[in-house]
């Protein structure tokens, strides 16, 4: 989907033209860039993988104490 920075929103395959012109504003449109995962993000899935590791751990012993 095109994007207008101008105008701050995306433009409608419908809306568009030939020439790649912003339909309100007239400017040159541009494909919108993909942003990067988050460090925060990538943080809370490496803490949620450890900790449910530790969690199975956790339980495997107590399995093997039990029996």
């Amino acid at each position: 989907m095109p994007w207008c920075d101008r105008c701050d929103q995306i433009v409608e395959d419908e809306e568009l033209a030939e020439d790649c012109l912003c339909p309100t504003c007239g400017t040159t449109l541009v494909e919108p860039q993909r942003r990067p995962i988050p460090w925060t993000f990538r943080f809370m899935l490496v803490a949620f993988v450890g900790y449910l590791g530790y969690r199975i751990y956790q339980g495997l012993t107590w399995v093997a104490h039990h029996l």
